[in-house]
């Protein structure tokens, strides 16, 4: 009954812009929205990333606006990075924009606030920003978008079907029909798409579907990794016994990825998503991972830009992990 409900109110609000009683604003630039339909981790980085990285090789001033979630004061207006220099960290920023922000070399204009409208229209002015792109943002629609780009997770791509509380869903898959483009992600992790593409049909008949593979693209010493270092050592995929560790939306996708590269994975920690680390959790996996006969500690790039002031006692490594297309990908 509550999933009903809930569901029942999304598609009143959806109306309601649908039919112009409540408004959409334009920023005045072409605008990139990448969301899901679900909560969770869908892969959005990654996406936010790639999306960025196409409008910058366009010539664009490229800015994204991403609402920061878990940073330390949500209601302040934080500038992640300016285009050149990164000038916020991890708890200023979230942990996702600073590692959008680390990702993209400072090339990007990135502002963390719950009021996009109000940010974009400021980071335009203030840059001359000639293209956006929104994290997160399917459902944010109070900024008008020109495509909207909508993330579903190959390994669970809606859940029990229902929405929230009592499913994943954000809002009913009826309203797929609303994106542009749908990227499933995650696809090397399953044995075969093409019943999620037809289910996706149901609700979508035209927008183009790209299926995405997640790869490791390095394994970087931790001390390598903050100080922004290229030094990789690929050699750990094989070599060490690892315990790995992450605070993820998603993070059984992590393992399995680790898995099905052939690591030498002994056990696992999970923590919340967008878990702020302390010195007592680093001994707490120092310990288990010296209990399990693991040689090194591995985690997430998401993960890594918070560790910076923590002391490790066992050697910690950070993995990257990139997205890549069975096809020639475009927006």
């Amino acid at each position: 009954m509550l999933s009903r409900l809930y569901g029942t109110a999304i598609n009143f609000r959806n109306a309601l812009y649908e039919n112009g009683v409540l408004k959409s604003h334009s920023l005045g630039v072409p605008v990139i929205s990448v969301g899901n339909i679900t909560v969770g981790g869908t892969g959005k980085t990654p996406m936010v990333a790639l999306a960025a990285e196409i409008l910058l090789e366009k010539g664009e001033k490229v800015g994204i606006l991403t609402r920061g979630y878990g940073r330390e004061n949500p209601k302040q207006r934080i500038l992640v990075a300016d285009g050149e220099r990164i000038l916020a960290d991890a708890r200023q920023a979230g942990d996702e924009p600073f590692e959008l922000a680390r990702k993209l070399s400072g090339k990007a204009i990135i502002v963390a606030d719950a009021d996009r409208v109000s940010a974009g229209i400021w980071a335009r002015e203030k840059f001359g920003i000639t293209a956006f792109v929104l994290d997160d943002a399917f459902q944010h629609r109070k900024v008008r978008r020109d495509t909207d780009i909508v993330l579903i997770d190959a390994t669970n791509p809606f859940g029990s079907g229902k929405t929230l509380p009592f499913g994943i869903l954000r809002e009913p898959l009826k309203n797929l029909q609303r994106t542009d483009l749908i990227v499933i992600t995650r696809a090397n992790l399953i044995e075969d798409v093409s019943n999620l593409k037809s289910r996706i049909r149901q609700h979508n008949q035209n927008c183009p579907i790209y299926v995405s593979q997640n790869r490791v693209s390095s394994v970087t010493e931790l001390k390598n990794f903050q100080s922004f270092q290229a030094a990789k050592d690929k050699r750990q995929r094989t070599k060490d016994k690892v315990f790995a560790f992450c605070a993820l939306g998603n993070p059984d996708n992590f393992y399995e990825q680790l898995r099905q590269e052939k690591f030498d994975l002994i056990s696992t920690r999970t923590f919340p998503d967008h878990h702020f680390y302390t010195q007592k959790n680093i001994a707490e996996l120092t310990r288990k991972a010296r209990n399990s006969g693991a040689e090194i500690l591995l985690t997430t790039a998401k993960d890594a830009v918070k560790l910076q002031d923590f002391e490790f006692e066992m050697p910690c490594s950070v993995v990257e992990i990139e997205m890549f297309f069975e096809e020639d990908f475009e927006i």
